[in-house]
C-alpha cells in the first residue's frame, strides 16, 4: 500500500473569533495576521488573540499559520525577529513570509512557507525554496493543472494552492500599480486597489475603444470538486482559500462547503486522509454563491477561460436569482428559480450597462416591492440577490460543532476499575481507581455503557464503549461520572503533550538562485535580504521600488495574465483577430498607462513612462 497522504483545507481569518468558526466549520489550518508585516494590514492581530487561537486549534491538531508577508525596511528587522520569537513561544505552526531577510535573522525552530508574493510559478524557482528550507510553497493562483504537475514532479516541498475568493490580476508581488500611483504598497500590505477602478482603453490614434470599464477586475476563483480532486492528483496538499478581510459569514459558508467538497474526495479514496482531527455537525447547506463574490472563474487551470473578467462592475454580484416579469405601479412582477424575502438586496444592470442595486421593502407571491417605490425596471432585466435576508439572518445564528470520535473502555481490576479513551489517531489515556464491587441487584452495563457515552464533553463523541465485568456491580452514577470526567481531562492533555508540533531550522545553503541578476522586481528592501541573494550566487542585487531610489526607464507596473487584446479578439493567435492601432493605453484620470504584450509568454504587461 503506498503512502497516504495529508490533505489540508487552509481557511482565512481577519480575527480570533473568524479563526475559531472556520476551525469548527471544518479547517485543518487557519491562514491569520500578525501584529504588524502582514499583507493585510487592516487584518493584524495581538499577541495575545493569536495565543488564544493556537490553544483552541491545537485541541483538534489544527494547525495555525502567521502571515508575516510583507517586504522589510532595514530598521524594522530587529522588531521582526522579536515579534518571530513572540509567535513561536506561543505555540505558532508556520510563518508565510516574503522578505528573504527573514532567513538571515536569528530564528527559533519555526518552519518558514513561502508566501504567493514570492512568484512561485516555476519548477526552478519552487525547488530553489525547498531547498532553501522552507516547508510549503505557496503557489501562484495563474498555474494550469499542467503546470503544477511539472513543479510537484521536480520537488518534494509541499505545495499549497488557492482554490476561492479574490484574485490579484497581476502575478502576486509583481504588482506596483497602487505603489507607484498612489504611494500604498502591495508588498507592504496596504494596495489601493487600482485594479479595481474604471478604465478607458484608448489606441495610438486617440480613439477609445471601451470606455469607463472595470478593464482589470477579475471575477473570484471557485474550484469544483473535479478541480480539486485534479489538483490533488497533480501535487498539491494544501488548498488555501482567500480572504482575510471578509465577515464571518463569508467564512463559514466557504469553509463548510470546501470542508464537505473535500471529505467527499477523501472518502471515495484509500489514498487520502484530511490533517486534523474530528468531525464537523454544520446546520445548514454551504451555498458559496450565496456571500460575497464578483462572479466565479476557475482562472487558468485548465487554460484559458472566457468568465475570467466582468469588465461592467468589481462588486459583489451575488447570486442570479431571475428576471423582471413585468413593471407595475409599485411594484413588479418576479420570475425566478427561488423565492425572495422581505429585506433582500437585489442588483442588475440598467439599460446603459451600470450596475445597479436596490432593497425589497415587502414580497407578495411574486409582486415585490422596492424600497424605493419609484424604481422602474425594464421588463426581462436579469436579477442578482447580493444579500439574501434569511440566509444571512441564519448565518449569524448558526452554530457548529466539532467532536473528535473515541472510543470508551471499562474494565475490573483487583481492587476496583479503570477506564480509558483512544482514538483513531492512536492516543490513550486511562485511569484506576479502588472502590468497593458492591453486586447489583439489577444489570448495571448497558445504563453504564449509556452513562459513560454521554456527549457531555465539547470536544468527544464516544461510538463504542466495551465494558469488560465479571458479574454486575453497582456504583451511584455521580461516581462514574466524576471518574469519566477525570479520563477526560487526563485525555486533553495527552493529545496536548503528543500535538505533531514541527521543529526545524533553516539549513545554512548556497545553491544558485534562478536568476543572476536582480532588479527592483526582486522587492529587496534590506541588507538582509541582499546577503541572502548575495549568498545564492546573484551577482547584481537592486533595491526595491519601496526604496525609492531613482529607477530608470519604464517601470512594469503589473504582468499578468489577463489580455486585454485577447478580450477583444485582437490576439494574433486568435483566428479572424482584428488589428489594433498600438501602443495602447489604459487612461483613467491624470494616468497613462502604455499597456505591452509578450506573447511568447501570453502575458500584458501594464508600464508607467
Amino acid at each position: 500500500m503506498g503512502k497516504i497522504r495529508q490533505i489540508e483545507l487552509l481557511a482565512p481569518a481577519k480575527n480570533v473569533e473568524n479563526a475559531k468558526q472556520v476551525i469548527l466549520h471544518g479547517a485543518d489550518a487557519v491562514y491569520i495576521g500578525a501584529p504588524k508585516f502582514g499583507a493585510r494590514a487592516a487584518a493584524s492581530n495581538t499577541i495575545e488573540d493569536i495565543a488564544e487561537l493556537v490553544e483552541f486549534a491545537h485541541q483538534y491538531y489544527v494547525r495555525v499559520y502567521v502571515a508575516l508577508n510583507t517586504i522589510i525596511y532595514e530598521d524594522e528587522l530587529a522588531e521582526v525577529e522579536q515579534l518571530i520569537w513572540q509567535l513561536w513561544h506561543i505555540g505558532v505552526d508556520a510563518l508565510i513570509v516574503q522578505d528573504m531577510g527573514i532567513t538571515k535573522l536569528n530564528l527559533p525552530p519555526i518552519p518558514l512557507h513561502a508566501s504567493t508574493q514570492c512568484d512561485n510559478r516555476t519548477p526552478e524557482k519552487v525547488k530553489f525554496l525547498q531547498e532553501a528550507g522552507f516547508r510549503q510553497v505557496v503557489l501562484a493562483r495563474e498555474l494550469s493543472l499542467q503546470q503544477i504537475k511539472e513543479i510537484s514532479s521536480q520537488t518534494n516541498v509541499a505545495l499549497e494552492a488557492f482554490i476561492h475568493g479574490a484574485l490579484c490580476v497581476s502575478y502576486s508581488g509583481q504588482c506596483y500599480m497602487s505603489y507607484a500611483l498612489g504611494g500604498r504598497s502591495a508588498n507592504r500590505g496596504v494596495c489601493a486597489q487600482f485594479c479595481r477602478l474604471p478604465y478607458d482603453l484608448v489606441d495610438a490614434k486617440g480613439k477609445v475603444l471601451m470606455r469607463d470599464k472595470y478593464l482589470l477586475s477579475l471575477r473570484d476563483l471557485h474550484r469544483s470538486k473535479q478541480d480539486i480532486e485534479a489538483m490533488i492528483d497533480a501535487g498539491v496538499s494544501s488548498f488555501k482559500i482567500e480572504g482575510r478581510l471578509k465577515e464571518m459569514a463569508y467564512c463559514k459558508n466557504v469553509t463548510a462547503w470546501y470542508r464537505q467538497t473535500i471529505d467527499e474526495i477523501i472518502a471515495s479514496r484509500s489514498d487520502l486522509k484530511r490533517s486534523s482531527s474530528g468531525k464537523e455537525q454544520i446546520n445548514f447547506q454551504p451555498r458559496p454563491d450565496r456571500v460575497f463574490n464578483r462572479g466565479f472563474t476557475d482562472y487558468f487551470l485548465k487554460g484559458r477561460p472566457k468568465d475570467l473578467y466582468n469588465f461592467d462592475t468589481p462588486k459583489s454580484m451575488g447570486e442570479e436569482m431571475g428576471f423582471v416579469r413585468a413593471q407595475k405601479l409599485q411594484h413588479f412582477i418576479y420570475l425566478g428559480k427561488e423565492d425572495l424575502n422581505n429585506g433582500d438586496g437585489l442588483s442588475y444592470f440598467d439599460e446603459n450597462g451600470k450596475f445597479a442595486g436596490f432593497r425589497v421593502n415587502k414580497v407578495e407571491g411574486n409582486k415585490v416591492y422596492p424600497a424605493n417605490a419609484s424604481l422602474r425596471l425594464k421588463t426581462g432585466i436579469k436579477l442578482y440577490r447580493t444579500a439574501n435576508q434569511a440566509f444571512d439572518a441564519a448565518m449569524e445564528k448558526t452554530t457548529a460543532q466539532r467532536r473528535i470520535d473515541v472510543e470508551m473502555a471499562c474494565w475490573e481490576t483487583q481492587d476496583g476499575f479503570a477506564l480509558q479513551l483512544s482514538d483513531a489517531e492512536g492516543h490513550r489515556a486511562a485511569i484506576q481507581f479502588a472502590c468497593e464491587k458492591t453486586p447489583a441487584q439489577k444489570p448495571q452495563k448497558e445504563h453504564l455503557r449509556a452513562l459513560l457515552s454521554k456527549a457531555t464533553h465539547p470536544l468527544f463523541s464516544v461510538q463504542d464503549c466495551h465494558i469488560d465485568w465479571k458479574g454486575e456491580y453497582f456504583l451511584p452514577s455521580s461516581h462514574w461520572t466524576e471518574q469519566r470526567n477525570r479520563l477526560y481531562e487526563l485525555f486533553v492533555k495527552t493529545r496536548k503533550i503528543q500535538y505533531p508540533k514541527e521543529e526545524y531550522r533553516l539549513p545554512q545553503t548556497q545553491h544558485a538562485y534562478p536568476q543572476e541578476k536582480l532588479n527592483y522586481l526582486g522587492n529587496v528592501l534590506n541588507s538582509q535580504a541582499k546577503a541572502f541573494y548575495q549568498q545564492h550566487q546573484v551577482t547584481q542585487v537592486e533595491p526595491a521600488l519601496e526604496a525609492d531610489e531613482n529607477i530608470q526607464g519604464k517601470i512594469e507596473l503589473m504582468r499578468c495574465k489577463h489580455c486585454l487584446r485577447y478580450a477583444l479578439k485582437a490576439c494574433p493567435k486568435q483566428a479572424d483577430h482584428q488589428v489594433l492601432d498600438e501602443p495602447l493605453h489604459l487612461v483613467y484620470k491624470q494616468y497613462r498607462l502604455p499597456l505591452a504584450f509578450d506573447c511568447r509568454r501570453c502575458e500584458m504587461i501594464i508600464l508607467k513612462a
